[in-house]
């Protein structure tokens, strides 16, 4: 009888064993769930109060050859402020050609706001409003990002009050055609849906700080969105605050960053174990003429180390323009010394 009701024992505690595991489960993915909803909610309470609605007015040419006259065109986007004295992160495409710009601050008051400058190569825009008690965003570090990482998009479509989406960075180093026609490298394509009076948005990590600047969707595609590093937007901004516009020079290719072998690094001495990998090169651009062709890496401009697209992005500046720059780059196993002359980008 003993051993017997040992056995029934043992059985009545495994089954109350098996039946409490899907509540320990359970318990588990709610407290992951809340986790994340908790990290949303953090980054989205820190960043939306400096997300803006930007409304244009634009003036669209007709095509050449055309009697019609110009049509004044409305147009909206979003965008957010980078500085306490009213400096605001846009897209180029919100804001190109605008014969009037408004803002809407996340308080519900409309401003006026003039365009400091704009950047078509890397639809990149800054504007400007006068405005009290404006809140600035918590820049990150876009070098740091990772695939898989979770990500925030957040914008002001309407003006009424920020929208937030979520999801994960999909893929690092792409390459996108801006209006202007130029490639712009390195850009960061995440799964976060975006609606279009989403562009000029922030895209921020889970901690606040924004990593990247929204900017385009795929339309036949389903959750394909890119964003600029904010890195990049850093840079472009605090030339269009002093000049208003961008002249760089231009050497037509398409790069993406990537990692040394070491024995190559090794045996050539190369100061960093990173460089920029051409995928393409244009027909008659300044690198084809050069020699430089696809599959090269480049780790030094004008002597200066390279590791990565904006290292090159900010070499290439006005000054590099119509002067022969040294270049280097590993072929293979091969170090080439080459020298490339750079015209003023297209835009």
């Amino acid at each position: 009888m003993d051993n017997e009701f040992a056995d029934m024992t043992a059985i009545s505690s495994a089954e109350m064993a098996a039946k409490s595991e899907p509540s320990i489960a359970m318990d588990s993915d709610i407290a992951l769930l809340d986790t994340y909803s908790q990290a949303v909610i953090r980054a989205a309470e820190k960043v939306s109060p400096s997300i803006v609605n930007v409304e244009v007015r634009q003036l669209v040419q007709p095509r050449p050859g055309s009697r019609r006259p110009p049509v004044d065109r409305p147009g909206s986007g979003s965008g957010f402020v980078f500085t306490p004295d009213g400096f605001i992160l846009t897209n180029s495409h919100v804001v190109h050609e605008a014969t009037s710009v408004h803002v809407t601050a996340a308080d519900g008051n409309r401003y006026l706001a003039e365009v400091v400058g704009d950047d078509p190569g890397t639809d990149l825009a800054v504007i400007r409003v006068t405005a009290p008690r404006l809140q600035s965003v918590t820049f990150g570090d876009s070098q740091k990002i990772r695939v898989g990482q979770l990500v925030i998009a957040l914008g002001n479509p309407y003006g009424f009050q920020s929208t937030v989406t979520t999801g994960i960075v999909s893929a690092l180093g792409r390459s996108l055609r801006s209006q202007s026609g130029r490639l712009i490298d390195n850009v960061i394509q995440t799964d976060a849906a975006l609606n279009p009076g989403n562009s000029g948005g922030p895209l921020a990590n889970s901690a606040g700080e924004v990593i990247a600047v929204n900017t385009a969707i795929i339309q036949p595609a389903q959750g394909i969105c890119f964003a600029i590093g904010i890195n990049t937007a850093k840079y472009v901004a605090g030339r269009l605050i002093k000049d208003g516009k961008i002249r760089r020079g231009y050497i037509g290719i398409a790069g993406q960053n990537v990692q040394i072998h070491r024995r190559v690094v090794r045996y050539y001495n190369l100061p960093a174990e990173k460089g920029v990998l051409v995928i393409s090169s244009e027909d008659g651009s300044p690198a084809r003429r050069a020699g430089i062709t696809m599959g090269d890496i480049i780790v030094a401009f004008d002597n200066q180390v390279i590791r990565d697209i904006d290292d090159l992005q900010k070499m290439l500046t006005e000054k590099e323009i119509g002067v022969k720059i040294p270049v280097m780059v590993i072929r293979r196993t091969e170090k080439l010394e080459l020298e490339v002359e750079a015209v003023e980008g297209q835009l």
